[in-house]
C-alpha cells in the first residue's frame, strides 16, 4: 500500500510540474539570435542508418512496442543533463508505450561533482573520492561514464532513487539493478537491503564488470550496502555506474557526461567500449568538442584523429547506428576572446559526417557563429563564462534539436509538415 501511494503521488507530481516547449515564444522575442534555416540534421537524407532509426521511432509513435536506445555523450553540458533530459522527456512522454527504463546512470554526488536533478544517489560522501577521466592527474579505472567513485572504508549504504525532479508522465521503476565496479577484486560484498523487495537472483558478469540483482517486483528506490569482507586488504571499491532496468519497450535515453571531457579523456576509459557493447545504441549523439577547442594550441589534425577514432569505435559496436555529430556552441576563451577554434572544428565535423554517412546538427551556425555567445549572454541565455547556458538557454537548445529531429522524421515518413512538432508541443505540456 505504501509503495502504491508513493507511485500515485509521483504521477500527480509529474503532471503538475511539466516542462514546456518554449521555442515559439523565444523566437518571437529574440528571433534574431537563432538561425532557424540552419536548424536541421544536415546529410541525414543520405544516411540509411538515420532512415532506419526514424522508421523504428515512427513505429513506436504509432503504438507498436519497439525498443530504441539513444546515447548522448559530452562534457559538462551533458553531465548536467538539462537539455538531454528534456529530450528524454519528450520522447518518453510520446505515448503509452514510449517510456522505457531509466537505464544507466552515475552517482556523481559520490564523486563530489554535480549530479543531474532527475534522480538521486545518496551515501556518506566523506567516505568516497571522485575521479574523472578529464582530469589529467586522476588515475584509476573508468567505464562507460568516464567518472569513478572510489570507496576505501569498511561499510556504507547507498540509497538509489530513480525519480527526483523529473517530468515523465509515469515514474521510473525497476526490477533489475546492475552495479558496475572493479569485479576483478573480491574485497567487498554488495547487499540489497530493502524490506519491500526480495532479491531472486544475484549474478556476476566479470567481462562487462557488473553485478546484477533481479528483484521480485518493481520499485522506485532501493538501498545497497557496500561492505568490506572480513580480513580483506584495504583495496578501493571502484563504482563505475548503476543501471536501473525493467522489461518495458520504448525509448531509453542514456546521457554520458564528465565535466571538462575531451575525446582523449574518454580514450582513457579502459572499459568504455566493452560496456557499450551491452547496449548497441540505435542513435548516438556526439556532443564532445567544447573542451578540445578550449586551448591556445589547438591541433586540427589531432582533433580529427580523436574524433574519427571515436566514430569507428561506435560503428564497431553497432555498424547500423545513426550517429549525430553536433558542432559545439560558440564560446569565449577565458571570458575575453571569441574562440576561433570552433569554426575549424565545424569544418572537420562536416567532413567526417560525409565520410561516414553521419548527420550534423550545427548548433554553432544555429546560434549565430563566432561571437554569438555574447548576444546569448546579454539575453540571459548564457552565464558570464559564455561557454555554458542558463536553464532557459538549455531548454531552447533542447527544443531546437527536437524540432530538427522531428522535421527529418516527417520527411522520411512522408508525414504532414509540422504534424509531429505540433504533437510534441502538446505532450511536453
Amino acid at each position: 500500500m505504501k509503495r502504491l501511494l508513493l507511485t500515485t503521488l509521483c504521477i500527480v507530481y509529474y503532471h503538475v510540474h511539466a516542462q514546456h516547449y518554449v521555442l515559439d515564444s523565444v523566437t518571437n522575442e529574440m528571433g534574431g539570435l537563432i538561425d532557424m534555416q540552419a536548424n536541421s540534421l544536415k546529410f541525414a537524407d543520405d544516411s540509411p542508418n538515420f532512415r532506419n532509426f526514424f522508421d523504428q521511432l515512427d513505429s513506436l509513435y504509432e503504438g507498436k512496442k519497439e525498443k530504441l536506445h539513444i546515447f548522448h555523450i559530452g562534457g559538462s553540458h551533458i553531465q548536467a543533463d538539462i537539455y538531454s533530459n528534456k529530450l528524454r522527456t519528450y520522447f518518453q512522454n510520446m505515448n503509452g508505450v514510449s517510456m522505457s527504463q531509466r537505464g544507466f546512470i552515475f552517482p556523481y554526488h559520490l564523486a563530489h561533482t554535480n549530479n543531474p536533478l532527475n534522480y538521486r544517489v545518496e551515501a556518506d560522501k566523506s567516505k568516497w573520492k571522485g575521479y574523472r577521466c578529464s582530469v589529467s592527474y586522476h588515475d584509476t579505472d573508468w567505464g562507460l561514464s568516464g567518472v569513478t567513485a572510489s570507496f576505501n572504508d569498511v561499510v556504507d549504504t547507498i540509497r538509489i532513487k530513480s525519480n527526483y525532479k523529473n517530468y515523465t508522465r509515469q515514474p521510473y521503476c525497476f526490477n533489475k539493478l546492475r552495479v558496475f565496479y572493479n569485479t576483478w577484486q573480491d574485497n567487498y560484498e554488495l547487499i540489497v537491503s530493502d524490506s519491500l523487495v526480495t532479491v531472486v537472483s544475484d549474478t556476476l558478469n566479470p567481462d562487462a564488470n557488473y553485478r546484477e540483482f533481479r528483484l521480485d517486483q518493481e520499485t522506485e528506490e532501493i538501498k545497497l550496502i557496500v561492505r568490506r569482507k572480513a580480513s580483506s586488504p584495504a583495496v578501493d571499491f571502484l563504482l563505475m555506474g548503476l543501471e536501473l532496468m525493467n522489461d518495458e519497450p520504448g525509448v531509453e535515453y542514456t546521457s554520458i557526461g564528465a565535466n571538462g571531457a575531451k575525446f582523449k579523456s574518454y580514450e582513457r576509459c579502459n572499459y568504455f567500449e566493452n560496456q557499450l557493447k551491452l547496449y548497441k545504441p540505435d542513435m548516438f549523439i556526439v556532443s564532445i568538442g567544447t573542451n578540445d577547442a578550449y586551448t591556445r594550441n589547438f591541433e586540427p589534425q589531432e582533433f580529427r584523429d580523436h574524433y574519427e577514432k571515436f566514430i569507428e569505435m561506435i560503428l564497431r559496436v553497432n555498424p547500423k547506428c545513426a550517429i549525430l555529430l553536433t558542432v559545439p556552441n560558440d564560446s569565449f576563451f577565458k571570458k575575453r576572446y571569441p574562440n576561433k577554434n570552433t569554426a575549424i572544428q565545424q569544418e572537420i565535423i562536416y567532413e567526417l559526417a560525409q565520410k561516414y554517412d553521419m548527420a550534423v546538427w550545427d548548433f554553432y551556425q544555429i546560434m549565430g557563429g563566432i561571437g554569438a555567445s555574447q548576444q546569448w549572454y546579454e539575453n540571459g541565455l548564457m552565464p558570464n563564462d559564455r561557454i555554458h547556458f542558463t536553464k532557459l538557454g538549455y531548454s531552447i537548445k533542447a527544443d531546437l534539436l527536437l524540432k530538427a529531429m522531428v522535421e527529418q522524421w516527417e520527411r522520411f515518413t512522408a508525414r504532414p509538415e509540422n504534424s509531429l512538432l505540433t504533437y510534441f508541443k502538446s505532450v511536453g505540456e
